[in-house]
C-alpha cells in the first residue's frame, strides 16, 4: 500500500502511546538472559540498553518542553544530564537492578507523560527544538519517530522483528518529512528519510534532518 495523496491526519498523542506501546510488546520479548543488551545497536556507537534510555529520555524532555509556562525559545529547559563516552546524553536513565523490565517501564512511563502533556497543552504553545520551533503535535511526531527508528535499531541487533503500522508512519513523514515522497510504501520511507535504508528511485542519505515547525509554516 502507498502513501495518501491528502493529508493523512494530525500526530495524535493516542499515536504516541500506541508506538510506545508496541515499542514494549516488540522489546519485551527480548527481557531474558538469552539476549544481550550491552551489544550496539545496529548502525549506532549505544549500545541496545542506552538506545532504549535515549528514546524514554526524549520523550521524557519533549513533554518537559511543553509543559512549562513559559515554554524556552532558544534551548531545552535545564535538566541536568550525564553520559558514557560514546554514548547518549541522559537526564533519564533506568536503574540497571531492575533489568530490561524497568527498562521498559521508564520507556513505558515516559512515553505516557508526552502523550499526557501533549493533550493539554493550549494549541497556540510554541517551544524549542533544534529543528524548529514546535506545538505540542511537533513534539509528539517527534517522539513518535524517535521511538519508531530507534526501536528498528534495537530490534534488529537483538534478532526482533519490527513493522510499526503504515498509517503512523505516514502521519509522522506528513507532518516532519513534508519532503518525502508521497508514492512508497511508508515504513521503508520513514527508515529512508531517518538515514537507515533504501528506498528505490530514490539516492542513499548521508544526512537528513526533520522540520519540526508547524507544516502549514513550512513552505517548500
Amino acid at each position: 500500500m502507498v502513501a495518501r495523496m491528502d493529508h493523512p491526519g494530525p500526530v495524535t498523542p493516542a499515536d504516541v502511546r500506541t508506538a510506545v506501546a508496541l515499542a514494549v510488546d516488540t522489546l519485551t520479548a527480548a527481557a531474558d538472559d538469552d539476549h544481550d543488551w550491552q551489544i550496539p545497536a545496529s548502525g549506532l556507537t549505544w549500545t541496545c540498553w542506552e538506545t532504549v534510555e535515549h528514546i524514554a529520555d526524549d520523550l521524557f524532555s519533549y513533554a518537559g518542553q511543553l509543559a512549562t509556562a513559559t515554554p524556552p525559545m532558544t534551548s531545552y529547559v535545564s535538566w541536568g544530564w550525564k553520559h558514557r563516552d560514546g554514548g547518549p546524553a541522559l537526564t533519564v536513565y533506568a536503574d540497571p537492578d531492575g533489568g530490561v523490565t524497568g527498562l521498559l517501564q521508564v520507556l513505558d512511563s515516559c512515553g505516557g507523560l508526552l502523550a499526557a502533556t501533549a493533550q493539554v497543552t493550549p494549541a497556540d504553545r510554541r517551544a524549542y527544538h533544534p529543528m524548529g520551533m514546535a506545538d505540542a503535535e511537533g513534539f509528539a511526531a517527534m517522539g513518535l519517530v524517535e521511538t519508531l527508528v530507534h526501536v528498528h535499531d534495537v530490534a534488529a541487533a537483538l534478532g526482533l522483528a519490527w513493522n510499526p503500522p503504515a498509517d503512523l508512519c505516514d502521519r509522522v513523514l506528513w507532518r516532519l518529512f513534508p519532503d518525502a515522497p508521497l508514492d512508497t510504501e511508508r515504513w521503508p520511507t520513514l527508515l529512508w528519510a531517518t538515514g537507515r535504508g533504501e528506498l528505490p528511485g530514490h539516492p542513499l542519505l548521508s544526512q537528513w534532518r526533520w522540520d519540526a515547525n508547524p507544516r502549514q509554516a513550512a513552505a517548500r
